[in-house]
């Protein structure tokens, strides 16, 4: 355990010293939140419900998938796995660490948004606030385990981003963040309910907002969890510690595995 607490330390602290984090952790974020609310409102009044929830998303996607993924690729690269292999630190606890810290971060930025929202714009607070930290529980752990998961089978940071575009594009464009779930086409809702941002909305909306969910709130929360808790699970089991390691336990290919949970949320009504 303080082997634990004295790597979460020092992640920390070189994370508060290092400017991209900084920058993907508060910056990016904070000023996307802030032109959403002074520009989006006046575009689309209806965006002003979905302040609170959709910046607090658009928050941990955001960061986690931008920072954590090429943090794993970059130390992979430079060696820095091997000497935490030669010195007996777990794969679990490599990967852990540093989501906890980004996961400090983030509950920081997403107070900031929160309690900013009101007094800036307006912008209705959380009915049920027990259910709201619940859901945005359940979103990091799920964005966590999927931004492991990239950085662990990305032979490249090229490859790493284009992964972790993969999502955060579409995420953005029919997740729930921008546009509201049933204002999308059908064919459209159904690619919808495979990103997690669109099970974090909707259980937002259902749980917490006091508004009505668009299918199984409860659902949601369980897919998100699910679907996390598996991506990490995974991660660690496809684990590499440096590009000539050979022991890898199985093929990258095995983490198309973690799309089960998102293909089965096809199936709440």
């Amino acid at each position: 355990m303080t082997a634990f607490l004295n790597h979460f330390a020092f992640e920390f602290r070189t994370g508060i010293r290092n400017r991209q984090l900084l920058f993907l952790n508060y910056m990016f974020p904070l000023l996307f939140y802030l032109m959403m609310g002074f520009i989006m409102i006046d575009i689309n009044p209806l965006f002003l419900e979905t302040v609170v929830p959709s910046m607090v998303v658009f928050a941990i996607m955001a960061a986690l998938l931008m920072g954590i993924p090429a943090y794993v690729v970059t130390a992979r690269e430079a060696g820095i796995f091997r000497s935490y292999y030669i010195n007996g630190v777990p794969s679990g606890s490599i990967l852990a660490v540093p989501s906890l810290t980004a996961c400090i971060h983030l509950l920081i930025v997403s107070a900031i948004i929160t309690g900013t929202a009101g007094p800036l714009f307006d912008a209705p607070y959380p009915v049920h606030w027990p259910n709201f930290l619940l859901v945005a529980l359940a979103m990091l752990v799920a964005m966590i385990g999927i931004s492991v998961l990239i950085g662990v089978i990305s032979p490249s940071t090229n490859f790493q981003v284009m992964l972790s575009q993969i999502i955060f594009i579409p995420s953005m464009l029919v997740g729930g963040v921008m546009l509201p779930y049933d204002f999308l086409p059908t064919g459209a809702q159904m690619l919808a309910r495979i990103f997690p941002p669109t099970h974090a909305m909707n259980a937002f909306n259902g749980l917490a907002m006091g508004k009505g969910a668009d299918f199984s709130a409860w659902g949601s929360v369980a897919i998100l969890f699910a679907g996390g808790i598996l991506a990490f699970w995974l991660a660690i089991y496809l684990f590499n510690w440096d590009r000539q390691n050979q022991t890898r336990r199985g093929h990258p290919a095995l983490a198309a595995i973690a799309l089960l949970p998102w293909l089965a949320s096809l199936l709440l009504a």
